[in-house]
């Protein structure tokens, strides 16, 4: 019984409609790339957290044992030819007092690296967003049109019943009732190709998001697609948001910082390296034939401790930090190249997704104009048609004249929604 019912809802939930909430987030979760920059993101986060640690000071522990066999080192400080074994153990501890600031600059440019991986990860997130929007609003419109086609089929169909009557009773001639059953069947052959699309758009959503299934795949449409929801910005009001809030450019930025901390990082190569270090240390002896000490008591009579500062002053070194600086400030160079071309492709990305809207606009004005117009011609026809006025294959034309205006309708309508929704994603 309980199989059962968690079956049950595991069935309910999967022919329940999808939000484009809920495939945005499927998508997301499921995408390879996401999945990889994540890791390369946790991968900076580790380097950058390294880097900070590497301020704090090291500590080491050693154990040493070696036998000697003939003339060695004994606990008098003196060489004597006796066999005789040594252990010694210590502990050294040093700390980094200056070094250029390299350590500094080495955590700062760790840090940028880290938010530049972070941008790209959101970047990657945002490309699947638009994906899945474009997939998700084919689909509707997909939906839309089998829609059309299924009422265009059913007035045919509707007209037929009316049209039989006529011909039992001698009214109208059956050669015309032919040509209507043969009307049916190309709404029926376009209603079948209407389904077929729809079924299509709907496996490349699935694929898309990565699931293993698609049959009762179905997506149900946002409350706030309606014309009175959209805001349509204009292209300067995007650019200049965009131009500080889009993933692509922090990420270009960040990167910019990383270069310039480079070069600071290689140019504190030319400083000396002052370092503290202290180490404690004892050995216990064992000589053939002379009575030892225990180890316990040489552990403490032979213990050292020992304190110390190393200064390290770069004289000459082949001219590798001279070089490795001009290697980072041609880095920061081609860093700020790259933040120059990702601004300017941005800025035409957005005047391009800007007049396409426009675009759309204007296509979905005049399809609806088309609309109204191709719906009041049919009307006409039909009751010229319905008074014995009008040709059957006038009726015909003017019928596929309001069904390819409804198509094109639909295709201005979701387009234009697209197009607007792009122009608020890239804000």
């Amino acid at each position: 019984m309980i199989l059962g019912a968690l079956l049950v809802t595991f069935l309910a939930n999967a022919q329940k409609p999808w939000t484009l909430q809920q495939c945005v987030d499927t998508a997301v979760a499921n995408n390879r790339n996401v999945k990889q920059q994540a890791l390369t993101k946790k991968s900076k986060e580790i380097t950058y957290d390294q880097a900070r640690k590497n301020l704090l000071p090291y500590l080491s522990g050693s154990a040493n044992q070696n036998w000697y066999f003939g003339r060695s080192l004994n606990a008098n400080n003196t060489y004597q030819s006796v066999n005789s074994s040594q252990s010694s153990f210590g502990l050294s501890s040093g700390l980094t007092l200056f070094d250029g600031m390299k350590m500094k600059y080495n955590i700062d440019m760790s840090k940028a690296d880290m938010y530049a991986s972070e941008a790209d990860l959101q970047k990657i997130k945002q490309d699947i967003t638009v994906n899945v929007a474009a997939g998700f609003l084919q689909i509707l419109l997909n939906k839309e049109l089998l829609q059309i086609a299924n009422d265009q089929l059913q007035l045919t169909r509707t007209k037929i019943e009316q049209r039989k009557s006529l011909v039992a009773s001698g009214k109208m001639a059956e050669g015309e009732m032919y040509e209507l059953i043969a009307q049916e069947s190309k709404e029926e052959l376009s209603r079948l190709r209407a389904e077929s699309t729809l079924k299509l758009s709907l496996l490349d959503l699935a694929q898309f998001m990565e699931l293993d299934y698609f049959e009762d795949l179905d997506v149900v449409a946002p409350e706030n697609l309606s014309e009175s929801d959209l805001h349509f910005l204009s292209a300067e009001e995007v650019i200049e948001s965009a131009l500080s809030h889009r993933p692509e450019i922090k990420g270009a930025e960040y990167r910019l910082k990383s270069s310039e901390y480079n070069v600071l990082l290689a140019k504190g190569s030319y400083y000396p390296t002052l370092s503290l270090g202290a180490n404690y240390g004892t050995n216990y002896y064992n000589i053939s034939n002379v009575t030892n000490k225990s180890f316990g008591q040489q552990f403490k009579d032979n213990m050292s401790t020992s304190i110390g500062l190393n200064l390290q002053v770069p004289i000459f070194n082949k001219f590798a930090t001279r070089n490795s600086v001009r290697s980072a400030q041609l880095g920061v160079k081609s860093s700020s190249i790259a933040v120059d071309n990702a601004k300017l492709e941005l800025k035409k990305s957005i005047q391009q997704a800007y007049y396409n809207a426009l675009g759309a606009k204007s296509r979905w004005d005049a399809a609806n104009k088309s609309e109204i117009a191709s719906r009041e011609a049919y009307r006409f026809t039909n009751q010229k048609y319905e008074g014995g006025r009008a040709t059957l294959y006038e009726l015909y034309q003017s019928k596929s004249n309001l069904t390819q205006v409804l198509s094109e309708q639909a295709q201005a309508k979701y387009e234009y929604f697209f197009r607007v929704k792009l122009l608020e994603l890239m804000k």
